[in-house]
């Protein structure tokens, strides 16, 4: 893993400390020079990018629909979406493409029933996708106006798919180590049962969480999420097998509601939960997907984490520390306010950065490179 020593040093010697900017962490002067191009458009909600061996991408979106995108041209999947449940912040979610592609051309697909969030993994013949999984894994919970039903895949550096989900906006769901909800899930990716080494014996990988958007994992294994907060206090936290995140609406059972003036990582009430890497405090950006930007093409940038914003309508470039601090914060003009809604993010295989939109009309694929 390659430290970002150069980003770093500009950092020392421009000495600022903006919390507005910043959040938690000191404010980095932000790289010049980022060169966005469309390569797709005509989208409603792309929540993420897959890409395929040779470079085409799979896109879902939230309305039930997947598009393959190939140098540009934007084509319709053929598969069987009639039970994915649209609503609020619910719906076609994430999409995970299998290590094996090559062979088995399979991918996996996470999105909102009327009953559930379900995982379900498909194989691809050219435009038509046919479940072979159905489902990978189900019985995640959901809320009826799919708030808080999130669901956000990748996978880790042994293979094993995680899964960050929800807590349905349902008080006592996040410390509830019997639900599903608030917590990131480790499972085989053949299987959907608990990956062996899981900390406690079944899917359950890390709880008490609020609503996790995103999932990245750095080439030595170090896996961070991006998380909203409330009114306060977006989160991007560094996992710990068996951590506990330290959200709790319930007050411990106090309450039968859902209290959200409670601390996003309650260290009163849980000494023990893992504080967040970074914290937003106010305002919130409603940050979303997170991916490492890799590679020398991007010079002192290599090893940055990008983290889209929802609200905020940025990305947040983080300079994360070996042990998986948060160093610094920048935020790059050229996808600052410019393109609205930013919501997918994923690294390509030519090593640019894909960023995906969502305002819900005529929504963009962005390609971005350092210059």
């Amino acid at each position: 893993m390659r430290r970002v020593v150069g980003f770093a040093a500009v950092v020392v010697l421009a000495g600022c400390t903006s919390q507005e900017a910043g959040g938690s962490a000191p404010s980095a002067a932000a790289p010049a020079g980022l060169k966005v191009e469309v390569v797709a458009s005509g989208l409603s909600h792309p929540w993420d990018v897959g890409f395929l061996p040779d470079g085409r991408m799979l896109v879902p979106q939230r309305p039930g629909r997947i598009a393959l995108v190939d140098d540009g041209a934007v084509t319709d999947v053929e598969a069987d979406l009639g039970d994915v449940a649209a609503r609020g912040e619910g719906g076609l979610m994430s999409l995970v493409v299998h290590p094996d592609f090559d062979t088995s051309k399979r991918f996996t697909t996470c999105f909102n029933t009327d009953s559930d969030v379900r995982l379900v993994t498909w194989v691809l013949d050219g435009t038509r996708a046919t479940r072979v999984k159905d489902p990978l894994l189900a019985g995640l919970p959901s809320s009826s106006g799919g708030r808080h039903s999130g669901c956000r895949m990748a996978l880790d550096d042994e293979g094993r798919l995680l899964v960050g989900t929800g807590d349905t906006a349902r008080g006592e769901v996040p410390q509830d180590l019997g639900s599903l909800g608030g917590k990131v899930l480790r499972i085989d990716l053949e299987t959907g049962e608990g990956a062996p080494g899981n900390p406690f014996g079944d899917r359950i990988y890390t709880y008490g969480h609020r609503n996790i958007q995103g999932v990245a994992v750095r080439e030595d294994g170090l896996v961070l999420t991006a998380e909203h907060g409330p009114s306060t206090d977006d989160e991007v936290n560094v996992l710990q097998p068996g951590g506990n995140y330290g959200w709790d609406p319930s007050r411990g059972g106090t309450t039968g509601g859902y209290d959200e003036s409670v601390p996003m990582t309650d260290l009163e009430r849980f000494p023990d939960a893992v504080p967040a890497a970074w914290s937003s405090g106010q305002p919130t950006e409603a940050i979303c997907d997170a991916a490492f930007l890799r590679g020398a093409r991007w010079g002192d940038l290599d090893g940055v984490l990008a983290v889209t914003a929802l609200k905020g309508e940025k990305v947040l470039l983080f300079t994360i520390t070996q042990e998986g601090g948060v160093h610094s914060v920048a935020i790059p003009p050229e996808l600052e306010g410019t393109h609205g809604r930013l919501r997918g993010a994923e690294a390509g295989p030519d090593g640019a950065l894909y960023v995906t939109t969502s305002n819900g009309e005529d929504d963009e694929v962005l390609r971005i490179t350092n210059g």
